[in-house]
């Protein structure tokens, strides 16, 4: 049996609303509409249904078994189409409830935490799943809608005519060294005396190796590799034993800081990441992306106030 086209479920809400208010007037409150409204999409449910749900005593509509019988079954059929929405949207990835955000490992020292707690506070409700991974297998997880948001640094690595940028702050590479190291006391150091050390490094499709390698190309020489590691915790950690020396971003600084130094590299071998978050253009209209980005903006202004503020202290120290 084919089912009348103007059967509809925004049809047999309308019902329910009036089955439960039993007035026309007031299933028109509910629903934000017009009691002439009401009345013609009953009339018209009648029509696709070819039999009668009320009978008419005055002004009034009585309902009849036919309508308890629609009321009984259309009340299940709202239920499952309600379900059917969620958990399809759920299987897409869009369930309002659940948000799953990508981010580089560096990131869950200071950003990532002050990001969710921001965002928790704009949606309560929201239960945030955290990835963690490198430039290239976020992105991958993003473009397979496995992942609503990514985390990463903003290189060519994350450029996609998919995808949409927003920067959140710029950083520093600096040369990891153990504590006991003799580079440690040096104010900056030249890359080209660590020739012949040997160095640690993130496996390929983190954003740190790429640009540890441009540093060392920079230099003028291809660095003695110990090991590669697949977290820049465990870096850190075979740094702070006397493994090896790492070219790693300055906000991991807090890290192991009794134990490893930052130093800063000449000038000529500078280079900063510019990290942000990454997401599809198509999902850009998302309640739950459009507050992570709002709480995005605001981490953002307040890093670049830090970084002036920064820079007026050492400029009055110099002074």
């Amino acid at each position: 049996m084919l089912i009348d086209e103007e059967l509809t479920l925004k049809k047999l809400e309308t019902f329910l609303a009036f089955m439960r208010s039993g007035n026309l007037g007031r299933a028109a409150a509910e629903l934000s509409t017009s009691a002439v409204s009401v009345h013609r999409a009953i009339h018209s449910l009648e029509s696709a249904l070819r039999c009668p749900l009320f009978k008419h005593e005055g002004r009034q509509l009585i309902p009849l078994e036919s309508a308890y019988v629609l009321e009984k079954k259309a009340r299940q059929l709202i239920q499952d189409a309600e379900q059917m929405v969620r958990q399809t949207r759920e299987a897409a990835g869009f369930y309002a409830e659940r948000f799953r955000l990508g981010a580089l490992y560096s990131l869950t020292v200071k950003t990532v935490p002050k990001l969710v707690m921001g965002l928790k506070l704009r949606r309560s409700e929201l239960n945030i799943d955290l990835t963690l991974g490198s430039n290239v297998d976020l992105l991958q997880r993003l473009k397979n809608h496995e992942l609503e948001a990514i985390l990463v640094s903003l290189d060519e690595s994350a450029a996609d005519p998919a995808c949409e940028q927003l920067p959140l702050f710029s950083d520093d590479i600096f040369l990891a060294v153990p504590t006991d190291s003799p580079f440690a006391e040096q104010q900056e150091v030249d890359l080209a005396d660590l020739a012949d050390s040997t160095f640690i490094t993130l496996t390929q499709g983190f954003a740190t190796h790429r640009d540890g390698a441009r540093v060392f190309q920079q230099a003028g020489f291809e660095p003695k590799v110990a090991m590669q590691v697949n977290d820049i915790f465990t870096l850190l950690s075979m740094v702070s034993s006397g493994v090896g020396f790492a070219l790693l971003p300055g906000r991991i600084a807090a890290v192991y800081e009794n134990r490893v130094r930052l130093i800063p590299l000449q000038a000529r071998y500078r280079l900063q990441q510019h990290i942000g978050v990454v997401f599809l253009k198509a999902r850009e209209r998302e309640p739950n992306l459009l507050a992570l980005l709002a709480e995005c903006r605001m981490y953002s202004r307040q890093a670049l106030a830090a970084y002036d503020q920064e820079d007026r202290s050492g400029a009055e120290h110099s002074g």
